[in-house]
């Protein structure tokens, strides 16, 4: 299975180690190519319609080539700190591209990691994972997993044996 992670971290910190937590637990059977959100150069949706959700992006940066990837993909990770009750503007940034091939988008397997300060029962986490079942409704993606992990000093995640377990886990169960 081809799986692309989307890290929407800047830092290298509780999302990239979820991020490798999960790889951890896949079987070596899949290919993995992690995506640093941060280091794209991708404008903003200019809502022009040019791609009409299948032709890509006209803008001359990373977006297509990114998009293009996703597409690719057998099973697609968000990977996220929550900033402000939502996701990352990195990783929001990309998703908001996705339009640009929208159409090719459909019947993806997708995963969903968020890291946040507070604790798992915020509501910061169930906002962020509606987002996620729209997007998911609306591109008929089969969502394998969301979860959540309260993590707040930047190396709180690798501490947490439990939490650690579950994202091994996840990729484990992964198929």
């Amino acid at each position: 299975m081809k799986i692309v992670i989307i890290n929407g971290s800047a830092r290298k910190g509780n999302t990239l180690t979820a991020i490798q937590a999960f790889c951890k637990g896949l079987s070596r059977e899949h290919s993995v190519e992690i995506i640093q959100a941060d280091q794209l150069h991708i404008a903003p949706c200019k809502g022009c319609d040019h791609c009409q959700c299948i032709k890509g992006c006209v803008d001359q940066d990373d977006t297509n080539p990114t998009i293009d990837k996703i597409v690719a993909a057998d099973f697609i990770l968000f990977a996220s700190p929550v900033y402000w009750w939502g996701i990352s503007a990195q990783l929001k940034q990309v998703i908001d591209k996705c339009y640009s091939k929208g159409q090719l988008l459909k019947h993806k397997k997708a995963g969903v990691l968020v890291v946040g300060a507070a604790s798992v029962d915020s509501i910061q986490y169930s906002l962020i994972f509606q987002q996620f079942d729209c997007i998911a409704a609306y591109l008929e993606w089969n969502l394998k997993f969301k979860e959540a992990f309260s993590a707040g000093d930047k190396d709180a995640l690798s501490k947490a044996k439990e939490s650690i377990e579950k994202l091994e886990e996840l990729g484990k169960k992964l198929c």
